[in-house]
């Protein structure tokens, strides 16, 4: 049975080895750059990636959140997931990339080898914030493994007690933090530390890797700030850029 781990990229972006195959989060491979505004909001990449897409290797499928923002699926990224074989995200992504993208509206399901990838919700804002376009989380399941969630770019306390009561514990969590803010909305777009850390307790994970907590100008907290309000938890992993890191031996 294959061990669970996982490589960081930057950003959103990590290389999840799960179930036998690999899974690609959020595709962000750009350089650093300001990107132009899109619907009032500029958003500006502060760091390359710590690695390119020609040395990811073999990825069986790609987990994007949401298709329409640059943080989390930026150019190259967009050009990657041409040459993947499976991505699965909104439906709204599927019907906007088309190629091999596969949407899943929130608690569908789909086989992928022998892993089932389940879309969880996820609302990008404080309440109210729908309308900025559909975001999935992902939990992952297989045989006689632990299970895997990743939250997308989440900011509800409230979607993942939905997911908790749904899947019971999670055993290992992948939590996109950063405290994301932007003028034009008032309160985070994504987990605050402290919120990851209470999201963590919500599901009893026992292994809780940072995402999105980096990399971006619109980021208010930093990685530095997630592994703090984990200090007394003894569940933070850290993770660091382009370093394979096994998060469960099986």
């Amino acid at each position: 049975m294959a061990d669970i781990a996982l490589t960081y990229v930057g950003g959103p972006t990590a290389l999840l080895e799960y179930g036998g195959l690999r899974f690609l989060t959020d595709p962000t491979f750009d350089e650093p750059r300001t990107y132009e505004p899109r619907n009032g909001v500029t958003l500006t990449k502060t760091h390359r990636p710590g690695l390119a897409p020609a040395d990811l290797g073999t990825v069986d499928a790609a987990l994007v959140s949401h298709h329409h923002h640059g943080d989390n699926l930026d150019v190259l990224g967009t050009e990657l997931l041409r040459h993947l074989p499976l991505t699965i995200s909104t439906t709204k992504a599927a019907e906007d990339l088309g190629g091999t993208v596969a949407g899943l509206e929130p608690w569908q399901s789909r086989l992928v080898g022998d892993v089932t990838v389940t879309a969880v919700p996820a609302l990008h804002g404080p309440p109210g914030s729908e309308g900025r376009g559909p975001v999935n989380g992902f939990v992952l399941q297989a045989a006689d493994t632990p299970n895997v969630y990743i939250s997308g770019d989440n900011a509800s306390l409230l979607y993942v007690k939905s997911i908790a009561e749904r899947f019971g514990k999670i055993d290992i969590a992948l939590l996109f933090a950063g405290a994301a803010r932007l003028p034009v909305v008032e309160g985070d777009l994504t987990l605050s530390s402290a919120d990851a850390a209470r999201a963590a307790g919500i599901l009893a994970s026992d292994t809780v890797v940072a995402l999105h907590t980096e990399d971006w100008a619109h980021l208010t907290e930093s990685r530095d700030d997630f592994r703090d309000a984990f200090a007394d938890k003894n569940v933070y992993v850290e993770t660091p850029r382009a370093v394979r890191v096994v998060l469960r031996r099986l």
